[in-house]
C-alpha cells in the first residue's frame, strides 16, 4: 500500500519511513505526488490538526494519507506549548524560549504527545495517539532528532531524545507509539 506522509518536515518523513517501510508500505511525500503547500492547522487539538492535514493530502493525491500533529506539553507551563508547539516561538528559538520559561521551575515533568490520522480518499479514517513521558533538561544535549528533542530528557534512559540513535528513538517516541497503535487498527 502506498501512503502519503502529509508533512514537509524531513525529520518526520524519516521517522515515518523507518516505521512504515518494514511493514510493507511505500512512502511518498506530498511533493513526490505533485502537491505543494499545506492546509492551515487551526484545530484546537492535536487530533483536529492531524485530521486537517490527512484529509487534505488524501483529497489532493487520491491516496491514503498519514498525518500527525505532535507537541510538547510541560506541566509547569500548564501544558504549553501544547498544540502550538511549532508556533511557540520563532523558528530556531523555540528551545531557548522553553528553557528561559523553565528557569527556576522544580517541576520539569513533560510529555510529547502525538495524534495520528490515516485518511483514505473515500473518507474513512483511522486514528491513534502516542505519549512519551519525560522531563525538560536544564540544557540541550545531543544532535539527533529535531525540534524539542535536545531538551526532552528520558529519565529511564538517562539521555535526551536527541542523544538516542534512530532505532532507540523509534522504540520509545510518541510518534512511534502512535504509529504502532494505528498500524494495529489496520484491517
Amino acid at each position: 500500500m502506498t501512503v502519503v506522509i502529509a508533512t514537509s518536515n524531513p525529520g518526520k518523513v524519516r521517522e515515518f519511513s523507518r516505521l512504515l517501510e518494514p511493514a510493507g508500505f511505500t512512502v511518498k511525500t506530498p511533493e513526490e505526488c505533485g502537491v505543494t503547500g499545506a492546509p492551515e492547522e487551526d484545530g484546537d487539538t492535536f487530533l483536529a490538526n492531524a485530521r486537517i492535514k490527512a484529509r487534505a493530502a488524501a483529497a489532493a493525491t487520491g491516496l491514503a494519507a498519514l498525518a500527525d500533529d505532535s507537541g510538547l506539553c510541560v506541566d509547569a507551563l500548564d501544558g504549553e506549548p501544547g498544540v502550538r508547539s511549532a508556533r511557540f516561538a520563532e523558528p530556531g528559538k523555540r528551545t531557548q524560549t522553553l528553557l528561559r520559561r523553565m528557569e527556576g521551575q522544580n517541576n520539569r515533568k513533560a510529555r510529547f504527545v502525538t495524534a495520528a490520522v490515516l485518511a483514505y480518499p473515500g473518507g474513512r479514517e483511522i486514528t491513534a495517539e502516542g505519549v512519551c513521558e519525560g522531563e525538560i533538561a536544564l540544557a540541550p544535549s545531543g544532535t539527533n532528532g529535531f525540534g524539542y528533542d535536545p531538551v526532552f530528557f528520558l529519565p529511564e534512559l538517562g539521555r535526551t531524545m536527541a542523544e538516542l540513535l534512530p532505532e532507540e528513538k523509534n522504540a520509545v517516541s510518541h510518534r512511534a507509539r502512535a504509529l504502532r497503535a494505528l498500524l494495529e487498527k489496520l484491517p
